[in-house]
């Protein structure tokens, strides 16, 4: 793997997802990379609307960053490995598990399809 330029992040509100961006963003910090934001409406996060959840990270963000959002629709792992894609991201690093209805499960189900499908590396947040 080269150099990590380029992160993507899915965001949805959780503690789990959180935690992400807070590594997303160490991470970006050391590598000197940029940060893209996905959030991917849903049933499940639906009570939740994108701008409260980027709000709470753009406070986050220091000034030397580059950070973008996107909001997407439709079938949640699909539109993460899309907008990886679109983006050029180099990796991925998301919760272990989101707003999901499995909750007691080790890794859930929509990091579980990321991980399989994704051409890039996948890193998962617990």
């Amino acid at each position: 793997m080269g150099k990590i330029k380029k992160i993507l992040v899915p965001v949805d509100g959780s503690v789990n997802g959180c935690k992400a961006v807070d590594e997303a963003i160490f991470f970006a910090e050391k590598c000197q990379a940029d940060l893209d934001f996905v959030y991917v409406a849903s049933n499940i996060n639906k009570d939740i609307p994108s701008h409260i959840v980027f709000d709470r990270i753009w406070e986050k963000i220091p000034d030397d960053l580059r950070a973008a959002k996107h909001v997407e629709t439709g079938n949640i792992p699909k539109a993460i490995i899309r907008v990886a894609g679109q983006e050029h991201s180099d990796m991925i690093i998301m919760g272990s598990r989101g707003l999901g209805l499995f909750k007691g499960a080790l890794i859930g189900s929509v990091s579980q399809k990321v991980i399989e499908e994704s051409p890039i590396p996948v890193m998962v947040i617990k």
